[in-house]
């Protein structure tokens, strides 16, 4: 892991992860944020297992707590 994504792991997300992970943490579903961005749901589902392996979680709950605590979401 970089230094970088020691002090903000959000740092080593692409920026269609980003995206994603934004809309996740807001509580769209798979198939909304699919139609939002122009991919199929089956993306959002790769992109959400790519986004919670990389930030080293395992459920939904501890990627919106990991998105509050560094600020990409208010609590």
């Amino acid at each position: 892991m970089k230094k970088n994504a020691k002090t903000n792991p959000l740092s080593q997300l692409s920026a269609r992860e980003h995206q994603v992970l934004r809309l996740v943490v807001d509580g769209r579903t798979s198939k909304a944020i699919a139609a939002l961005i122009g991919v199929k749901p089956s993306s959002i589902h790769t992109y959400r297992s790519r986004i919670m392996a990389k930030l080293e979680v395992e459920d939904l709950p501890s990627l919106v707590r990991l998105a509050i605590r560094h600020g990409l979401i208010k609590p």
